[in-house]
């Protein structure tokens, strides 16, 4: 089988990282890509050390400049990208009522517009070859809200309208777009919350446990695969039960 190339953004920790190493053991060449330069040279090194292939390549994707040029060189490297995952995200959190406009553009366009323009990037080349994997990753406050989040939570319901309306764009090209939405999961971002809202959480989840990011990067290795080619538009709940 011809060795597919995976980009994974936010790739230097956490489930980005989990991802690019379940994609690599799958098969797959994993370009990492992220802003810091340290922590992607030691998950490339991660994914050689067994016996995989890593490219790295630093990106911002609050920065179109930014994300053309990585992309180029990645084109550069390897001819076209055949799976990408759009997994790197932030939080600004606050109250809606004094939310500063700022704050709300940086995570919108990080979140959603640095995702559809990661996209459309990757678009041509998979049209072209009649096969492509984009896998989006939302979030369970996508679909079930959540109070202090106003934007974080529009940015994650809006990955999830993106990849169903370009599923229906791509499909006659065999190419298929979904999205996985972990709910609370184990990982630096998560570890940083105050104990009693951990507890809080915790009771709200049927299973009893945090999600780990492999428990993610199982699923984007499935919608990754083969055997996923008849699944497209789909939203893959990975949260424990906790929204249903």
């Amino acid at each position: 089988m011809t060795t597919r190339t995976a980009l994974v953004t936010g790739s230097s920790r956490g489930i980005g990282r989990a991802c690019a190493m379940a994609l690599a053991a799958a098969g797959a060449r994993v370009v990492v890509a992220a802003r810091d330069r340290e922590k992607l040279e030691e998950a490339a090194g991660e994914i050689r050390a067994g016996g995989g292939e890593a490219f790295v390549v630093q990106i911002d994707l609050a920065s179109q400049e930014s994300i053309k040029e990585a992309f180029a060189r990645v084109a550069k490297e390897f001819g076209r990208i055949d799976i990408l995952v759009n997994n790197a995200g932030i939080t600004r959190d606050g109250l809606a009522m004094r939310m500063k406009k700022e704050v709300w553009d940086l995570v919108l366009e990080t979140n959603l517009s640095g995702a559809f323009l990661c996209i459309q990037q990757v678009l041509p080349a998979m049209a072209r070859e009649r096969w492509g994997r984009i896998i989006n990753i939302t979030s369970v406050v996508g679909e079930a809200g959540n109070p202090g989040q106003a934007n974080y939570v529009a940015s994650k319901a809006g990955l999830i309208g993106l990849t169903k309306a370009i599923a229906q764009e791509m499909s006659s090209r065999s190419i298929t777009v979904n999205a996985v939405a972990p709910g609370f999961i184990d990982t630096e971002m998560t570890q940083a919350l105050p104990q009693e809202l951990k507890d809080g959480l915790l009771a709200r989840i049927p299973l009893k446990r945090w999600g780990t990011p492999a428990d993610v990067a199982a699923a984007v290795r499935f919608l990754a695969s083969e055997e996923a080619g008849y699944i497209t538009g789909h939203v893959l709940d990975v949260n424990g039960g906790m929204y249903m």
